[in-house]
């Protein structure tokens, strides 16, 4: 990891929660939560996250893994939790952990998604991001070595033509 230079902002110090109570307009024919009303839940949540830690305005740049693990359904409480897991010179990386809540306050995972996020200028063009990031735990250090993977992969895709 190269030395930084910049300011830098903790993992807690950006992560936000949303919660949604799912209603009919939010189910698909399945009477399951509509993927796409989610992808929106995921998107609006990690913007937030990104948003925190930037102090400036964002823009989605990829979404790099989406994974459904089970499916919700009419009145479940469902929670989306954001999180930074790298930051780089104009992007970062936001981490979604989606769940559903039962009564007791219990969470099952029914979804991760991984999002890059892109700090832009009044211009909409890319711009530095002016805080690095703190980590602080392993998990975090962890989260930071998968990042870097995630985006390799990514350069690797895109040369590629994916």
């Amino acid at each position: 990891m190269v030395e930084e230079t910049r300011p830098l902002r903790t993992v807690e110090y950006s992560r936000v929660e949303n919660i949604h109570v799912l209603r009919h307009e939010d189910l698909n024919g399945s009477s399951r939560l509509y993927g796409g009303r989610l992808l929106s839940w995921i998107d609006e949540t990690a913007c937030a996250c990104a948003q925190r830690h930037m102090s400036g305005e964002v823009t989605t740049a990829s979404i790099d893994n989406l994974t459904f693990k089970r499916g919700a359904f009419l009145n479940d409480i469902v929670v989306l939790v954001a999180k930074v897991t790298y930051v780089g010179n104009a992007s970062m990386e936001v981490r979604v952990d989606t769940y559903v809540e039962e009564k007791d306050g219990s969470r099952h995972p029914i979804n991760r998604a991984y999002l890059t996020c892109v700090q832009v200028d009044e211009n909409g063009k890319p711009s530095r991001i002016p805080y690095g990031l703190k980590l602080e735990k392993e998990q975090q250090k962890m989260e930071w070595e998968g990042a870097l993977l995630r985006k390799k992969n990514r350069m690797e895709r895109t040369k590629m033509g994916f």
